[in-house]
């Protein structure tokens, strides 16, 4: 059983006991459950239930993990030739790891 869930504002296939990475969740403590009830699919074994956007009832059940976890580094270089201009930027996302407790239709 997998359902797609809207999660800040990023769409995520999720599966029970899976483990995952979203953007950072604002005030999350480590070890509090949280309830994402953007659920816009949802899987039962074949039997394949679409929302209108989304299927009233339906939620997904995470525990958080991390609350912050940071991402790898990213590199931003601007250059202009022949003018001396270079600079160096440098930017590391912040995720919040989730485990998936539960999905229930």
């Amino acid at each position: 059983m997998y359902a797609i869930v809207e999660i800040q504002g990023q769409q995520f296939k999720v599966e029970q006991d899976m483990k995952l990475f979203v953007h950072h969740i604002a005030d999350s403590e480590r070890g509090a459950e949280v309830e994402f009830e953007k659920v816009l699919l949802i899987d039962n074994d074949g039997n394949i239930t679409i929302g209108a956007p989304v299927i009233s009832g339906a939620k997904v059940v995470a525990e958080v993990v991390s609350p912050l976890v940071k991402g790898d580094k990213v590199l931003v270089f601007h250059k202009k030739r022949r003018k001396g201009y270079r600079k160096l930027n440098g930017h590391r996302q912040q995720f919040t790891e989730l485990k998936i407790k539960n999905v229930v239709a």
